[in-house]
């Protein structure tokens, strides 16, 4: 494994909740991992952001890592969840909450009730 997939896959298996993103989690440098990032954040999850940004081997190696082109990319439990569409998408039809729940992730129930609300 490269130095980068060892790095990669050392970050995604020690959090629970891994977002590799264009940016940070406090100032995201696109409008894609804004998004995932906002949900992230107004859900209250706790999660560990990537700036891919920041390292070019990260850049090109969570693309390999995952065989998903595009970022952001969301990992729970060691797992790839998906990328800006899948995560709007699962967070509106509340499959996000779910599998939180299942992991045993903590994210503010209010908070997801009140997306959901927002989009029935």
């Amino acid at each position: 494994m490269s130095d980068a997939k060892t790095r990669i896959d050392e970050i995604v298996k020690s959090n629970d909740v891994v977002l590799y993103m264009k940016g940070t989690k406090e100032m995201p440098q696109c409008g894609f991992s804004s998004r995932v990032a906002g949900v992230l954040n107004y859900m209250g999850v706790n999660y560990a952001d990537v700036n891919v940004l920041a390292d070019e081997d990260i850049r090109q190696g969570i693309k390999e890592y995952s065989d998903w082109p595009t970022i952001p990319q969301l990992y729970v439990k060691g797992e790839f969840v998906g990328g800006c569409d899948i995560i709007t998408e699962m967070t509106l039809s509340g499959e996000l909450d779910t599998l939180f729940e299942d992991n045993g992730v903590t994210y503010d129930k209010d908070a997801a009730e009140k997306i959901l609300e927002a989009n029935a």
